[in-house]
C-alpha cells in the first residue's frame, strides 16, 4: 500500500512538472512572435479566465477526489459511483454558465482591463474577442480535472499525470502553430493570432479528455468489478452528499484562488493607475511583463518548493486527528523549514541573476525594465510558498476557514493599496502590495496555526536565520561568479551568452550552498540522514 502510494505521488508530481515545465518553455518562442503588446493581450484574457475557472471547479476534482477514496474504503462503490456521476452533471451546468458570463459579460471586463481607453493600438474590441475565444475552455476543463479527481480518488495517478502532459502538449503545439502560421504566413494581425493562442486552451482541454476517455475504456473492467458492494449502501440523498463534498472542496477553491485573484486586481486596477500617474505610455509593456512574463519565472522555486511540503500535510492530518502533537510539530517544521532551505536561496539567486535569466527567456524590448521587475518580484516566491503550506497546514489541523480569512485578510490589503502604490511606485507598487498582501496572510495563518496546533516557531525562526546567513554566502558567490564571468562574456548580446553566465553562476551557488548545508549539518537536521550518506559515498568514491 504504502509502495503505491509512493509511486502514485511521484508519477502524479512527475507529470505536474513535466506540464509546468512546457508551459514555461513554450512562452519563449511564443514571446519572441507576439512581443510584450501580445503579451499583454494574451494576459487581459487569462486573467478572468483563471477566476471563472477557479469558481466553475469550485474545488471539485479535489473534493471528489477525497469523497470517491472515503467511500470506496469502506465499500461503499455505490454512493462513489453516484457522487462521480452526480459531479459530471453539476461541472457540465457551472461550466456553461461561467462560460455564458464571462462571453456575455467580456465587454465590461476588457474595458476594464484596458482603464477605459485604447493601449498601444489595443482597443476594447480587440480584448472581447480574445476574453470570448478563450471562454469556450470553460465548458471541457471542469468535466476533464473531475474525470481526474475520480481517478485520483482510486489510487490512480497515471491518467490524471499523463493527461495534463498530452494536454499541455496539445495546447502549445496548437498555440504555437496558430501564432505563427497567422502572423508570419497567412499575415492577419496580433489580435487574431492571440485568440487563436488563447483559444488553444480550449483545444489543449480536449486533448486531455480524449487521453482519459482512453484509460476509462482501458480500465473499465476493473472500475466495474468494483459494482458489488462489500457493505450497504449508504443511499446518501444528494443534498447530503454535495454538502460533505462541499466542506472538502471548499477550502481548496479559496487557497487556489489566490495568485489569479492578486493578478486579477492587477489587471482591473494597473492600466488605469499608471494612466492617472502619467506613465500610461508604458503601461501595457510593464503589465505584460509583470503578471505573465515575470511570474512564469518566479513559481519555478514555488513549484519546487510546494511539491516537497505538501506530500508532508496528510501526515499532518494523520497526526493532528490522533492527538500526536510531539510528531505534528515535528511535520510542521519539517516543512516549514524544508520550503525556507529550498526557496530562500532560488530567491536569492534569482533576485542577483535576474539580468541574464531575463535575457535568456524574454530577450527583446522590455529589457530595460523586465530584469529589474525580475529581481523585485522575486522574493515574492518564498511568500507564494509559505502562504500555500501555511493554508495547508491550516487545512490539514481542520481549520479550513481559518485558511480562507487567511487569503481574504491578504486580498483586502492587495486591493486596497495597489492603485496607490502604484501612483508612488509604478510597477514595483504593485508587487509591494502583493508582497504586503501575502505577508498579512502569513502573520494570521503562523498565528491560527501556534493558537490551534500548539506549535511553537521557535526551532523555525532559529533555523531560518542559519538558512539566511547560507543563502547570503551563496549569494556572494553567485555574485562574484557573475561579474567575473561578465569580464569575458556580455549576457545582453545572445541567449547562449546569458545561458553560460546562468549556468556557471548557479552552478557554483548551488554547490556552494549545498556543500555549506552539509558541512554544518543542516541537510541531515531538515532532510534526513540519506543525504549525508550520499554525501559520504560520494566523498569516499
Amino acid at each position: 500500500m504504502g509502495n503505491k502510494l509512493l509511486r502514485g505521488t511521484f508519477v502524479l508530481t512527475l507529470g505536474t512538472y513535466i506540464s509546468r515545465i512546457l508551459g514555461m518553455i513554450y512562452i519563449i518562442p511564443f514571446y519572441a512572435m507576439v512581443g510584450t503588446a501580445g503579451s499583454a493581450l494574451y494576459q487581459y484574457g487569462y486573467a478572468p479566465y483563471a477566476i471563472f475557472l477557479s469558481v466553475a471547479t469550485a474545488g471539485f476534482p479535489a473534493g471528489v477526489s477525497k469523497y470517491v477514496a472515503k467511500y470506496n474504503a469502506l465499500g461503499d462503490y455505490k454512493t462513489s459511483r453516484r457522487m462521480f456521476k452526480g459531479g459530471l452533471a453539476v461541472m457540465l451546468l457551472t461550466g456553461f454558465l461561467a462560460f455564458a458570463v464571462l462571453y456575455f459579460l467580456a465587454p465590461v471586463f476588457a474595458e476594464s482591463s484596458l482603464g477605459g481607453q485604447e493601449k498601444d493600438g489595443v482597443t476594447v474590441d480587440d480584448v472581447v474577442l480574445i476574453i470570448r475565444m478563450v471562454s469556450l475552455a470553460l465548458i471541457v476543463v471542469p468535466i476533464m480535472s473531475l474525470i481526474r479527481g475520480f481517478f485520483q480518488g482510486h489510487q490512480s495517478m497515471g491518467p490524471t499525470a499523463v493527461s495534463q502532459v498530452v494536454e499541455q502538449i496539445v495546447r502549445i503545439a496548437f498555440l504555437l502553430g496558430a501564432t505563427y502560421y497567422i502572423l508570419k504566413i497567412y499575415d492577419d494581425g496580433l489580435v487574431l493570432a492571440i485568440g487563436y493562442a488563447t483559444f488553444a486552451a480550449f483545444v489543449g482541454a480536449v486533448g486531455g479528455l480524449a487521453v482519459l476517455f482512453f484509460y476509462w475504456m482501458k480500465r473499465k473492467n476493473s472500475l466495474t468489478a468494483m459494482r458489488e458492494n462489500a457493505v450497504e449502501s449508504a443511499d446518501i440523498p444528494y443534498s447530503k452528499m454535495f454538502g460533505e463534498l462541499f466542506r472538502y472542496a471548499g477550502p481548496f477553491v479559496f487557497v487556489g484562488l489566490a495568485i489569479p485573484l492578486y493578478i486579477w486586481i492587477d489587471t482591473n486596477t494597473f492600466n488605469k493607475a499608471m494612466t492617472d500617474a502619467g506613465y500610461g505610455d508604458v503601461s501595457q509593456d510593464v503589465f505584460a511583463v509583470l503578471t505573465l512574463l515575470v511570474p512564469k519565472l518566479v513559481m519555478i522555486p514555488v513549484s519546487l518548493a510546494t511539491a516537497f511540503g505538501l506530500t508532508l500535510i496528510p501526515a499532518v492530518t494523520e497526526s493532528f486527528t490522533s492527538g500526536n502533537r510531539r510528531l505534528l510539530t515535528s511535520q510542521i517544521d519539517q516543512t516549514l523549514q524544508m520550503i525556507m532551505f529550498l526557496v530562500l536561496p532560488a530567491v536569492v539567486g534569482l533576485s542577483i541573476l535576474a539580468g541574464p535569466a531575463y535575457t535568456f527567456f524574454y530577450r527583446g524590448e522590455a529589457e530595460t525594465f523586465g530584469p529589474a521587475i525580475l529581481a523585485m518580484f522575486a522574493p515574492a516566491a518564498l511568500l507564494f510558498s509559505l502562504f500555500t503550506v501555511n493554508a495547508a497546514i491550516l487545512q490539514g489541523i481542520n481549520k479550513q476557514k481559518l485558511a480562507v480569512i487567511s487569503l481574504v485578510i491578504g486580498v483586502l490589503i492587495k486591493l486596497s493599496l495597489n492603485v496607490p502604490l502604484i501612483h508612488l511606485f509604478q510597477g514595483a507598487g504593485s508587487i509591494l502590495a502583493t508582497v504586503l498582501g501575502y505577508s498579512a496572510s502569513l502573520i494570521y495563518g503562523f498565528a491560527m496555526i501556534k493558537r490551534h496546533a500548539k506549535y511553537s516557531f521557535k526551532k523555525f525562526f532559529k533555523r531560518s536565520v542559519f538558512i539566511m546567513i547560507l543563502a547570503v554566502f551563496m549569494g556572494l558567490v553567485v555574485s562574484v561568479v557573475q561579474s567575473i564571468s561578465g569580464i569575458f562574456i556580455d549576457y545582453s548580446e545572445s541567449r547562449i551568452n546569458a545561458l553560460i553566465v546562468l549556468i556557471l553562476a548557479i552552478g557554483a551557488g548551488a554547490g556552494s550552498y549545498l556543500y555549506l548545508a552539509y558541512r554544518s549539518h543542516l541537510l541531515e537536521k531538515i532532510i534526513g540522514n540519506r543525504f549525508s550518506r550520499f554525501f559520504r559515498r560520494k566523498a569516499r568514491g
